[in-house]
């Protein structure tokens, strides 16, 4: 971890505008679609259907954050809900700031690649050798990535496109975690402390909405009102209207 935040400031002395553009196509490639459409929403709420194969894709493109395998991620983000901010919960802020933010995973049980006593969490993604295979070798995805960044553009696509990019995803994730149970306002009375925070909902495609999110964890969309954006539903409304997903659960009108 302290090596990806050295080599992420290194970045800025390999500034190339393509470097750049790749970062940003990437962050939103393995963070909009892999964390907040796939990890997220799809495979630890269920909140909406895809065909297989986009499945996987997700699955893919959330490797690519250095945020474990998707029966990791799916186990730990249940863990929090069936805890938040109650004892067993993985990153409340109740056990301090910087442990909800980033210390939990830098000291916390190495679990990321235990997918035989993550997967007691994850039943539904243990069925299928895919995920069992993803997330025993999540890390290979990422490799391989920089592999091709180095070949293709040279270390100014590396340093940006994986070392700056996933440091930033990781800290915007990591926001989630920490800011929106500290700051922000609860739109609904929930059993813990989850709180919708506007800038962070900016920093992560909606996520910030994180209240909304604890009252209604099995919707699909995060921005209840029309004033909040929530760029992961827009994205998930698209996937509808071409027909690529469907059963998508939302809050009914009284709730």
């Amino acid at each position: 971890m302290a090596i990806f935040h050295v080599l992420a400031v290194m970045a800025f002395f390999f500034t190339t505008w393509e470097a750049v553009v790749v970062a940003v196509v990437l962050h939103w490639m393995c963070g909009g679609w892999g964390i907040c459409m796939g990890y997220h929403r799809l495979h630890t709420h269920r909140s909406y259907k895809v065909p297989k194969l986009i499945e996987y894709f997700l699955a893919v493109c959330g490797t690519l954050t250095l945020q474990g395998g998707p029966i990791f991620w799916t186990a730990i983000h249940r863990i929090h809900h069936q805890n938040s901010d109650h004892e067993g919960d993985p990153h409340t802020p109740r056990d301090g700031r910087w442990w909800a933010h980033m210390l939990w995973m830098v000291f916390g049980q190495p679990l990321h690649a235990n997918t035989e006593i993550m997967g007691k969490y994850s039943p539904d993604l243990m069925k299928d050798p895919f995920y069992r295979a993803l997330n025993s070798f999540h890390w290979i995805p990422l490799v391989l990535l920089g592999l091709a960044l180095l070949s293709i553009g040279g270390l100014p696509w590396l340093f940006w496109g994986v070392f700056l990019r996933v440091t930033f995803g990781l800290h915007t994730t990591w926001l989630v975690n920490s800011a929106t149970h500290l700051w922000g306002s609860q739109r609904f009375q929930t059993d813990d402390d989850s709180k919708n925070l506007w800038w962070v909902a900016l920093l992560t495609w909606g996520e910030g909405w994180h209240n909304n999110h604890h009252a209604h964890p099995t919707s699909a969309r995060h921005g209840l009102s029309w004033y909040e954006l929530d760029l992961t539903w827009l994205q998930i409304k698209v996937l509808e209207k071409i027909g690529l997903a469907w059963d998508i659960q939302i809050p009914k009108p009284d709730n």
